[in-house]
């Protein structure tokens, strides 16, 4: 008899006794998560669509210059025209939100790895893997324990978004000065105001690559995102080629692109203004 043993096969099992018995807790993470997307979606329809755009460009030129905010503009504007802006903006709430639970636990996992070689040395292996599985099988077990819709899509996000983070937290606190380090321990510092006001303002422009690169990610997913029904720019793309209605595909895909260069100039032009210097 030919036994074919396969992951699949060890861990549908465990997922289905998680469903089966914890059905309610999975689902008390889902509402957590939707009410920071509901909250964000709501946010951005509080006023029209011009209005909200206008408000965008301003706060992008803020942080990342004027040239940046007159792009966020033009792009934003183009989203409007061809009839993306309600998907840009549940695509935006999902990255907002995904952007920041990646930041939140990379960070902090990355802090706690680069006190120890030993750690380092063992969660290596572990980020490789991470980073070379395809992006999709993130959402099977999401959407196993979570069912369709945003939350599967955030929490593959979140989880594709991490180990970028913790290698870049890693090596932003391993490119810290050691005179600066020691300075800190001379003038009788704690551990804690030394991690505050040396070593985060000295790992801050990697820091910030980071949140570059965690971003455009988070972005990446937003089309497989929407094979699971997260809404968004994701679904009008699925949409478009389950159809084949090619005009809207375009139409999702370019938007798609525009959100992206737009995240990515304001993350590249807030790192010289703002952090260089430290």
């Amino acid at each position: 008899m030919d036994i074919t043993l396969s992951p699949g096969s060890a861990v549908a099992p465990f997922l289905s006794y998680l469903n089966s018995n914890f059905h309610s807790a999975f689902m008390a993470i889902a509402q957590f998560f939707d009410v920071f997307i509901s909250a964000i979606v709501t946010l951005l329809n509080l006023a029209s669509a011009p209005v909200v755009i206008g408000a965008l460009s301003v706060v992008c030129a803020l942080v990342a210059g004027w040239r940046v905010g007159l792009m966020t503009l033009g792009g934003l504007a183009c989203c409007l025209a061809l009839g993306m802006w309600q998907p840009a903006v549940n695509t935006i709430a999902l990255i907002a939100v995904a952007v920041a639970f990646s930041l939140s636990i990379g960070i902090v996992l990355g802090v706690l790895l680069s006190r120890s070689e030993r750690l380092k040395a063992a969660a290596r292996p572990i980020l490789d893997v991470m980073q070379t599985m395809p992006p999709w099988v993130y959402l099977v077990p999401a959407v196993v324990l979570f069912g369709l819709g945003a939350v599967p899509a955030l929490l593959a996000t979140i989880i594709f978004g991490i180990p970028p983070m913790i290698r870049l937290t890693i090596l932003a606190m391993n490119q810290i000065p050691s005179n600066r380090l020691e300075l800190g321990a001379a003038i009788g510092a704690r551990p804690r105001e030394i991690f505050w006001k040396i070593e985060l303002p000295s790992a801050l422009p990697t820091l910030l690559v980071g949140v570059n690169q965690c971003v455009l990610l988070s972005l990446a997913m937003v089309v497989l995102a929407g094979l699971v029904g997260a809404g968004g720019l994701g679904s009008e793309v699925t949409r478009g080629l389950s159809r084949m209605e090619f005009g809207l595909g375009v139409r999702a895909s370019l938007a798609i692109v525009i959100l992206a260069l737009i995240i990515d100039r304001v993350c590249r032009g807030t790192v010289p203004a703002r952090f260089l210097k430290h």
